[in-house]
């Protein structure tokens, strides 16, 4: 019963019967118009301990995604081109360390040194991209995001990072709920558990966003460089 619109990652996980189920949710997917690129948690603290797997790093950097957010790095990089190429916005999101008591999530943290969340090396951010701080999961929650989007123009959002389950589900919903049409790009998206990245990533896609694969994202946007040629 599988077919393109549910040709991704959760085919392992996800029986014909709960397809049929979700069956009222298929559509056409598409990058939508006026895109932007809003980047999630791309902060060295995702990414401490190497390409080895969660099981190990974590034991030592609680919180590393280890080989999960190693795998979504080159896709990321390929993402990020084909949007400056476009002249799409590219927006991030990280948080400051924690040092009032505020956290995004109930996970237990120990006080923490500011560089884990720089946006890591490999996705810098160029001069006139938008840096948002947040304290909580949603890059719009108690963040002036919102304002800057619509200053913008932007009408779509192209949505990656971490976690899966976590930042990058709240800030879809909020963003969905703000009217914005999502694309989440499949493997510019990583979580610490594949289970939660594979059961929210159907989730999102059938209720507020379309998951598309990396490939797919990046000629839509090769496209918009050569229409502005």
């Amino acid at each position: 019963m599988t077919d393109k619109f549910e040709d991704y990652c959760w085919k392992d996980i996800v029986n014909d019967e709960l397809l049929e189920i979700y069956s009222a949710y298929r559509r056409e997917v598409y990058v939508g118009p006026r895109p932007a690129i809003l980047a999630i948690d791309l902060y060295n603290k995702a990414y401490l301990g190497g390409n080895r797997p969660v099981i190990e790093v974590n034991r030592e950097f609680a919180g590393s995604c280890g080989e999960n957010a190693w795998r979504a790095v080159e896709p990321t990089q390929r993402l990020f081109a084909a949007a400056r190429a476009a002249g799409v916005p590219v927006i991030y999101s990280t948080r400051h360390a924690d040092t009032a008591g505020v956290h995004s999530t109930n996970r237990r943290m120990g006080r923490e040194m500011e560089d884990v969340y720089g946006i890591k090396e490999e996705f810098a951010p160029h001069p006139g991209d938008l840096v948002i701080y947040k304290e909580r999961a949603s890059a719009f929650f108690g963040t002036p995001l919102i304002a800057h989007l619509r200053r913008l123009g932007v009408e779509s959002l192209i949505i990656c990072g971490e976690s899966t389950s976590g930042c990058v589900r709240a800030s879809t919903v909020d963003a969905y709920s703000y009217g914005f049409h999502n694309v989440l790009v499949e493997e510019c998206a990583f979580d610490r558990s594949m289970l939660s990245h594979k059961v929210n990533l159907f989730d999102l896609h059938h209720k507020y966003a379309d998951v598309m694969h990396v490939g797919d994202v990046v000629a839509h946007l090769e496209g918009m460089a050569l229409a502005a040629k």
